[in-house]
């Protein structure tokens, strides 16, 4: 059983810049496919990012693309978003996901969750 742990959420305005921090309980987070989700009011969760267990290959949602950067750093078992020029429509509560999967972008194929963090971005 692997425990996520989000921070970093917050209310900033457009334009502004966060990072999402997202902290594993175990050392067999190495061995996870990672990935971010959001959920925003009314609306089903979508996918965000995807990373691999070696970071070395990553996806992202058509929306995000060129502005979010996922990232991981297996010593210190945390899983990073970095969201730049952030806009109002990526108000949500975003998630953390663990993957037994090398990399997916598919909400089905993630095994645990953390608890979510929201980001709200004024206009």
């Amino acid at each position: 059983q692997v425990q996520l742990v989000e921070s970093g959420g917050g209310l900033v305005q457009a334009g502004d810049s966060l990072r999402l921090s997202c902290a594993a309980s175990e050392d067999t987070f190495r061995a996870f496919g990672m990935g971010w989700f959001r959920q925003a009011p009314g609306k089903e969760r979508e996918f965000v990012a995807a990373i691999s267990w070696s970071g070395g290959n990553t996806r992202y949602a058509d929306s995000v693309k060129g502005r979010f950067t996922i990232t991981r750093l297996n010593a210190k078992n945390t899983l990073y978003l970095q969201m730049n020029s952030l806009k109002p429509e990526d108000t949500a509560v975003y998630y953390c996901a663990a993957s037994t999967y090398y990399i997916s972008d598919y909400e089905e194929q993630y095994d645990f969750w953390g608890q979510g963090t929201q980001v709200t971005v004024s206009s």
